[in-house]
């Protein structure tokens, strides 16, 4: 977790003139690292967290310092009401479970901070590595069919990337 964090917080500045840019996907990161080490330890996404990132990533859309979204309050809005959504709605059909209330509060903010298309990108990322992952996990007979993967890691590691690497 030291190193995931440590990694992407080196990786602002180069990403980031802005000091308040700097200082607010600085404070983002931190809480995704934390939410990063909580769910691998306790398969968990607390609203202690989760839910205090939104309105920052409200207020930081709605005031212009956000430059993912370029100031574009509305569609950031949009974002953080579609891509919760259309992950529950796509988790239906696997059952309960599927996806938790915590993964979907997390995404409320990356589409508050990231925009639409890049909180698009973030959930592909996500899927494509956690696909990755549990094929490896599987071939190494570390994890079942039936066992319990968290998939809120992923989507942590897909909003640094929609974050720091997809383009603008």
């Amino acid at each position: 977790m030291a190193l995931a964090g440590a990694g992407a917080l080196a990786v602002l500045p180069g990403r980031f003139d802005d000091p308040a840019e700097r200082l607010l996907f600085g404070a983002y990161f931190l809480a995704l690292v934390f939410l990063l080490a909580t769910d691998l330890d306790q398969r968990l996404l607390p609203d202690l967290v989760t839910l205090p990132m939104i309105p920052l990533a409200l207020v930081a859309a709605g005031l212009g310092v956000d430059p993912l979204v370029h100031g574009q309050l509305g569609l950031s809005i949009v974002a953080a009401v579609a891509l919760p959504l259309g992950m529950y709605l796509l988790s239906i059909p696997f059952g309960a479970g599927a996806i938790g209330t915590g993964d979907l509060k997390l995404l409320v903010s990356v589409g508050l901070l990231s925009g639409l298309a890049r909180g698009v990108i973030a959930i592909i990322s996500a899927a494509l590595l956690s696909g990755v992952v549990v094929l490896l996990l599987l071939g190494a007979r570390r994890v079942t069919l039936r066992s319990y993967i968290p998939f809120g890691p992923f989507l942590i590691a897909g909003a640094f990337w929609a974050v720091l690497v997809s383009p603008g």
